[in-house]
Order: structure tokens, then sequence, then C-alpha cells
């Protein structure tokens, strides 16, 4: 991205992310970190229902497919939707690496228009790392994988506590999240809300 703010840029003494030893492995589909996540939730009727796996290093692919819920234009992805998939795939990396982070600021450039029906192909990798601050960016390609790029985005994910949820989120979902027996799904529950 040419224009990318200085935001986006890693300082001088950032470095290469480093995978967790636990992290999934590179092909395993990382499955929803939260059962209504607009995102990647199965229970979200309309939602993105975006799907990821992990890739090599520090990096995931995922897929989501532009329904007529999501369209803007007539029969055409709405770009706030679009970038909502951008921020789900790129929230989705900060499992590789096990830290919970929130997205502190995200850039899009819109390349090409997305019909309905189209099956956005996503990959997103961490750049950078450099204190609290994840350096990421993301592509969203149509045709298949190797099709031409349609959206793109970097991110500057920050890393947080849970307290960070339990402060500011709505009490009944927080409750419920954190009353799940499943502990995985309890810590996976707040990887990536803002």
């Amino acid at each position: 991205m040419s224009g990318t703010s200085a935001a986006l840029k890693p300082p001088v003494g950032a470095v290469k992310p480093v995978r967790h030893p636990e992290a999934p492995a590179p092909g395993e589909l990382l499955g929803a970190h939260y059962e209504h996540c607009f995102g990647c939730g199965e229970g979200q009727q309309h939602g993105l229902h975006l799907q990821a796996r992990a890739g090599e290093g520090v990096s995931v692919t995922a897929e989501f497919t532009v329904k007529a819920a999501h369209q803007g234009a007539p029969g055409l992805a709405h770009g706030g939707i679009l970038t909502t998939a951008l921020d789900e795939t790129l929230g989705s990396l900060n499992w590789l690496l096990r830290v919970i982070a929130v997205t502190g600021r995200l850039e899009t450039d819109f390349v090409r228009p997305v019909p309905v029906d189209t099956v956005l192909h996503l990959d997103a990798e961490i750049t950078a790392v450099h204190g609290r601050k994840l350096y990421s960016r993301a592509t969203g390609r149509i045709g298949g994988p190797d099709g031409p790029v349609a959206v793109r985005a970097e991110a500057l994910f920050i890393e947080v506590k849970v307290d960070h949820f339990i402060e500011n989120g709505r009490p009944a979902e927080i409750q419920a999240a954190m009353a799940d027996p499943d502990q995985a799904k309890r810590a996976r529950a707040f990887e990536v809300n803002p």
C-alpha cells in the first residue's frame, strides 16, 4: 500500500513475529473464536461465517462467500463488509502468537468490485512486533487464491489483557463466555474483539 500511514509502519527496533510453539499446525482450521462473532461465528444468521486456516510462519488463509445480505451497491459487496472480512482474517493471526489483541488501526484499499456470490480468498500475515504492537497485512483475491487482488489492508493490533473485555463488554455476554466449560472456547472468545 503506497499511501500507508506512519502509524502502520513498524518502528526501528521492531522484530519478526515468532509463531507460538503450541499454535495450530499449518493447514489446521482455526474455527470460530466466538459463536456470536459477526466475522466467524455460526450464531450470526447474516454474518460472514469466515473460516481461517493456519498457514506457514505467522500467516493465515481464509475464505468468505459474499451473500446478498452483504451487498452495498446492487449486486456488489459492501465495502464495510469487505473491511470486516479483512479485519477478521487479520485478527485470526493473533491465535498463532497466542496473544489477545484488538484492532488499533486498519487501512483498506479497494482495488476492484466484488460481486455477490463471489468467494473472496484472503491471506494475512504479521510482519513485525514492537512491544504490545503487532503489525500485519492482508489481501483479498477473487477468482481463486492466485486471482486478482480486490481488497488489501494493513493493520496495527494492540495486545491487551482479558480485563479489556470484562471492563468494556456487556456483562451478560461476558459472563456467558467466561462460564463456558470448554477452556479453549473460553480463551478464544476474547481473542480478537475490539
